[in-house]
């Protein structure tokens, strides 16, 4: 159980009606970027930048006043079964909002202590990597890639013997 209260926490959706309604914000903007890269789309991942620009000409020459970031895992959870995108976008802006001044008492929100009170980890799925591997065939410049992100995921000795092995009959 949980020791914590959630109604100590604010919704993203709270800090986004207390920046909107502050008159200093008359000429701000939020942006979210998707910088999701193709590598985390192959492990289920979203990742969404969020970022503050208190004026228009801020906006222009890229000077955020402040920045929050966050990712989602698809299927994990019940609502990241059809919406990970948009749960990472509004985690993005909830920390973003926090970063600035509009953190409330606590600098989490309720969205993200909810998945801590529901057990709601985020948890990578794991790749077959040899199946990957075996989908390549011959391209050698994949299958090092491959070889790459898996070492860099802490693969097995024996999968990433598979894929060398690979890699020598595709560049033989």
């Amino acid at each position: 159980m949980a020791n914590f209260n959630l109604n100590d926490y604010e919704t993203v959706e709270e800090r986004l009606r207390r920046f909107w309604a502050d008159p200093a914000n008359e000429d701000a903007r939020l942006v979210t970027i998707n910088r999701t890269t193709p590598q985390d789309r192959a492990v289920g991942t979203w990742v969404v930048e969020a970022r503050l620009y208190l004026t228009q000409e801020d906006q222009a020459r890229d000077l955020p006043k402040t920045t929050g970031w966050a990712f989602e895992v698809d299927g994990n959870g019940m609502a990241n079964k059809f919406s990970a995108l948009e749960n990472g976008e509004t985690s993005a802006l909830g920390r973003c909002l926090g970063n600035y001044i509009y953190s409330g008492n606590k600098r989490v929100t309720r969205d993200e202590m909810e998945k801590v009170a529901r057990g709601v980890a985020p948890k990578l799925p794991t790749r077959d990597w040899l199946k990957e591997a075996d989908e390549l065939g011959k391209d050698i410049d994949k299958l090092r890639l491959l070889y790459s992100e898996a070492k860099t995921a802490n693969a097995s000795n024996e999968v990433l013997e598979r894929i060398k092995e690979l890699a020598a009959l595709a560049g033989a």
